[in-house]
């Protein structure tokens, strides 16, 4: 190689490689002023929550843990209120609830009912009761108990074609009928980015609105050959019983099935105020409370959408006393109660391990496994469960603000042994 070509190369390759190393250093300064960032973003959110769960918990000492009671009955129950009341309030201390309602009915007749902590933990209001709370899919089981008394009196056929009730639901590849509605086996869901056929958030001013948004959408399996939990079909079947009761399906509920069962406090979302709602817990909102900070809450959520698939508002009080008419005839026709608490079989002969609304389980208690019917929510901000002990004539509710759902389950359960001792 001529020695003018190879100076050249020379000097290319040297400024080839000063790039490469200039690219390098400017790479790794990047790299590392974006790690420095990191760190300190990690630094400061562990900063932050030391602050809120430690420095600055809603509960400190389970003994003040204020509460107020509606029912305790004394006697035979006396015991069970005190281990449960204490168990809450440790539980509500050691995960940092800021509130929690409890509920225990026997025999059809509660025989306990207490709220702990606040409703709003900014203006320590406190939780009574009477505290209404976003039930999410525990909505499910009242719309249930809504088409089994149609369905009782003649009114509803639970193996028609949904069209014969909701004659604007488009008809689809195969039939869907309210018992596959019912059993979350009809394949009636709207997939989005998440695989999950949750309605949106955001108002609805009637069911023919709720319905528009999923419609138009083809069946995800034929109905009968698979489970899968549904909260679109749960608005579908709420047209239904608006059809097939010839009225609006609030208007329905609130006279047929609250009224005569005593729930004075389970209504719709947005049916009237609600200044006795349990606000949601945000704790960054609430650390910056603590400092001496104001902000505005995060916006509450609008459920009117999801109708009878989670817009009921209600308390545990009441949540037992439609557990409590699950158990004998009353509101209901013991064939009927057989039928809606019998799992639904697929085509394929297998059991879904749900019936008409509830889930049936088989759980250890007592050292030995005892039947229960259930339904548990994880509704916006906090966690419900409501179960019913058929063999003990039992059924228990439990809501709280700011807790996992397994937490306030593992809490129904404590109780039902506490309560299940001496019945």
């Amino acid at each position: 190689m001529p020695a003018a070509e190879s100076n050249l190369f020379t000097c290319r390759r040297k400024v080839l490689y000063k790039y490469i190393v200039d690219a390098l250093t400017r790479w790794q300064a990047k790299a590392a002023v974006t790690f420095v960032i990191a760190l300190i973003v990690m630094v400061v959110g562990a900063g932050l929550l030391y602050l809120v769960f430690v420095i600055n918990p809603v509960h400190r000492d389970p003994e003040k843990v204020p509460s107020t009671v509606s029912v305790a009955e004394t006697g035979p129950h006396t015991a069970s209120v005190e281990r449960t009341r204490r168990l809450a309030r440790q539980l509500l201390v050691k995960e940092n609830i800021p509130g929690l309602s409890m509920a225990v009915a026997i025999d059809g007749k509660v025989v306990w009912a207490e709220g702990f902590g606040y409703a709003n933990v900014e203006r320590r209001e406190a939780l009574t009761p009477n505290s209404r709370f976003h039930l999410g899919s525990v909505s499910k089981t009242l719309t249930a108990a809504g088409v089994a008394l149609l369905h009782d009196r003649g009114q509803l056929d639970l193996d028609a074609p949904v069209q014969k009730y909701v004659p604007s639901y488009p008809q689809k590849t195969w039939t869907v009928t309210p018992r596959q509605l019912l059993g979350d086996i009809a394949g009636v869901h709207k997939i989005r980015g998440d695989n999950n056929d949750q309605p949106p958030f955001g108002r609805c001013q009637n069911l023919d609105e709720a319905l528009e948004l999923f419609a138009n959408e083809p069946l995800l399996f034929k109905p009968g050959t698979a489970y899968r939990f549904a909260s679109n079909g749960w608005v579908l079947l709420s047209a239904v019983i608006e059809g097939a009761a010839r009225e609006p399906f609030s208007a329905f509920m609130s006279r047929e099935v609250f009224g005569p069962l005593g729930m004075t406090r389970t209504m719709l979302d947005g049916a009237a105020p609600n200044s006795d709602l349990v606000s949601v817990f945000d704790p960054g909102t609430v650390m910056l409370h603590n400092l001496g900070i104001e902000s505005d809450p995060p916006p509450p959520a609008e459920y009117s959408c999801f109708a009878g698939a989670g817009a009921f508002l209600s308390t545990p009080s009441d949540l037992v006393r439609l557990g409590s008419a699950m158990l004998n005839p009353g509101l209901l026709k013991a064939e009927t109660l057989e039928v809606f608490q019998t799992p639904q079989q697929l085509e394929s002969g297998a059991s879904t391990g749900f019936a008409l609304g509830w889930a049936v389980n088989s759980i250890p208690f007592g050292g030995v496994k005892v039947r229960v019917l259930r339904h548990r929510a994880t509704p916006f901000g906090g966690g419900v469960s409501l179960t019913i002990f058929p063999e003990g004539k039992m059924v228990i509710a439990a809501a709280a603000n700011g807790a996992e759902l397994e937490t306030v389950d593992a809490l129904v359960l404590e109780a039902a042994e506490a309560f299940a001792a001496i019945h």
